[in-house]
Parts: structure tokens; sequence; C-alpha cells
């Protein structure tokens, strides 16, 4: 937190040309003797930061300096708001306000609190996937083992993992550690992971290699999909893989992808109904004709 407080503290003085050690220390939520030491470091770091004594006095940056540099450009600053917002949608709200605050007061119209850029992280379980995020970066922090229940799709187990990141990738957070289990690296679901508890037991960290921390890496696409979709779809398409995914032909959207989840891509096809024909892999257009017979099944 010490660094997160100096770098507010380096903003503000950047954008006035003058603050006083009480003021600094409000808005901080810290005592002066504590602002005293962040502007001592934040000199010895090379900041020519001045202290001026008697009425009118205050804390300031020297002006040749304040004039020529900055330490965020504006752009910057906005792409740092935005994120922070984004982080905010999934994060304790009031800890985010707080910083938004400190990087957007008295900025004299530098750069806008009210962003373009609308960013929201969060799912349905919101409340509970805050919670579980919060308790992962004390434990990660902390270096401490975690316990939790796991549903997935061979059944449920309590896990037992030393984690190293939380993850946001495929639309979905992930809990990325090492499995006590399996010994081996995994990736955890949050949507996924119930009874999450903080074991007191601690851990030394390992090495991760770096094959694991490149987590598109098992997705090789190797088999190749080919079907013709109903031109009424287009668009679900173009959501999904792209403008330049199939061709017009005769008979509808022709499409050939690669994909690595056989049954992902089988409960992807599945949602299209009638509108779609698969040509290739004949085993998936097999499970199809399979499928669409069981359903049948239910309704007779």
């Amino acid at each position: 937190m010490k660094l997160d407080r100096m770098i507010g503290i380096l903003t503000v003085l950047l954008q006035n040309d003058r603050v006083s050690s009480p003021a600094l220390a409000e808005k901080f939520e810290v005592s002066r003797r504590t602002i005293s030491r962040d502007i001592d470091a934040l000199c010895m770091a090379g900041i020519p930061i001045a202290t001026h004594q008697g009425a009118g006095g205050g804390i300031s940056i020297a002006e040749g300096f304040k004039l020529d540099k900055s330490v965020l450009t504006t752009g910057e600053l906005a792409d740092i708001i935005a994120a922070l917002r984004g982080i905010g949608s999934v994060s304790e709200q009031s800890r985010i306000e707080r910083t938004l605050d400190k990087l957007g007061a008295n900025s004299d119209g530098v750069v806008s609190l009210s962003q373009p850029v609308v960013i929201d992280l969060a799912s349905y379980y919101k409340g509970h996937l805050t919670a579980k995020i919060e308790v992962l970066k004390r434990a990660i922090l902390d270096r401490q083992l975690i316990e939790f229940d796991y549903y997935y799709e061979k059944g449920e187990s309590r896990r037992c993992i030393e984690p190293y990141l939380v993850v946001f990738q495929w639309t979905s957070w992930y809990i990325f550690g090492f499995c006590m289990e399996r010994t081996d690296w995994r990736m955890f679901k949050l949507v996924r992971l119930w009874n999450l508890s903080v074991c007191d037991e601690k851990y030394a960290p390992r090495e991760v290699p770096a094959d694991r921390r490149d987590f598109n890496s098992h997705l090789t696409d190797d088999v190749k999909l080919a079907a013709v979709f109903d031109k009424s779809v287009k668009y679900q398409l173009i959501e999904t893989y792209g403008l330049d995914c199939y061709h017009e032909a005769a008979e509808g959207l022709f499409v050939e992808i690669g994909f690595t989840n056989r049954k992902h891509m089988l409960a992807w096809l599945l949602g299209f109904g009638e509108k779609v024909r698969v040509l290739e892999p004949v085993d998936i257009a097999e499970d199809i004709q399979t499928a669409a017979k069981n359903i049948l099944m239910r309704y007779v």
C-alpha cells in the first residue's frame, strides 16, 4: 500500500501548485509523520520536492520539473482509470473509489473520470466472485494453501492447491496453482469453486514453468470442423470466430475451423439446432444425430 500511496501523493502534487501536509494526511488517511516519510522517499527517488514553511506554506514539486515532466500522460492515466473501473466491478468498491478520487482530484481537465469505455468483469455471481477473489489474493500474498469443493464434468471433489495467480481469461475468472492431488499445475474456474477456505499451512513458492504461464498453449486447434450453417446465424459465427470464418455457398455458410475441446464444440453446435449440418468430423455428426433422437424421446 505504501507504493500506491506514494504514487497518489505524486499525482496530487503534479496537479496542484502547493499542498499542505495535513491535507495529504487526511486524503490518504494516514498520519502527518507517514506523509513526511513518504515525501523523504520520493526525494530519495529523485523527485525534486520542496517544502515551504509559514503562512501559505506546504509541499510542492519544483516548477521546472512540473512543467516539463509528467509521470503519466493523459492517455496513460485514462487507461489506468478505465482498468481500475473494471477491477472495481469485482473488488471491494470503496477502495477503488478512493483510488479513483486520488487520481482524478483537482485534475483541471487533465483527464476525466467519466470514461468512454465501460469494463464490467463481474458476473451473475458478483457477490460470491468478489469475496473469492479477495480471499485468493490474500492467500497468494501470504503463501498459504487453499482448499475448496470443485464441480466439473466428472462430478465433484475437494481440492487443495498452492495458489499463484488469479486469472481473467476466456471471459471467465480462474485460479491458477499447483494441485496437491494431481501434483501438477491446474486452472480452476471460480464459478465452479465453492466452500473456499485458507489453510494454516504455508508453502514455499515453486518456479512456474514458462510453458505453463502461457494459458493458451493447450489450445492446439488440431481437429477440424467442416459444417454448413443457415445464413440467419451469420452474426453468431462472426461473434465467435470473426468476419472471415465462413464463405458463401449455395446451401448456406460454409465454415471450416479448428477446435481443441470436443465436448465444448459439440455443445456449441447443438445450440444451433436445425440451423447447422456437420460434414466433418463424422463422429461429431453422429453424436448430434444421437442427441437429437434423445431429445425427441423426452417429448414423446
